[in-house]
């Protein structure tokens, strides 16, 4: 696990929390906000699995 994990779980955490809110309270815009960081947050644990991976590669683990 590298830094770039804990970024994406942070992120998807918070995007859940506000996707949730917005939606209790009829802000679709904090909704919507909420989505979008929980891709972010799956963007950033993608690019950590690439960088475990290539790491794992290079050092012949």
């Amino acid at each position: 696990m590298n830094n770039e994990h804990v970024k994406g779980a942070a992120e998807k955490g918070e995007g859940k929390v506000k996707e949730v809110v917005g939606h209790v309270t009829g802000d679709r815009k904090l909704e919507n906000e909420g989505k979008v960081d929980q891709v972010k947050g799956a963007v950033h644990s993608a690019v950590g699995d690439v960088k475990d991976a290539a790491k794992k590669t290079f050092q012949g683990d």
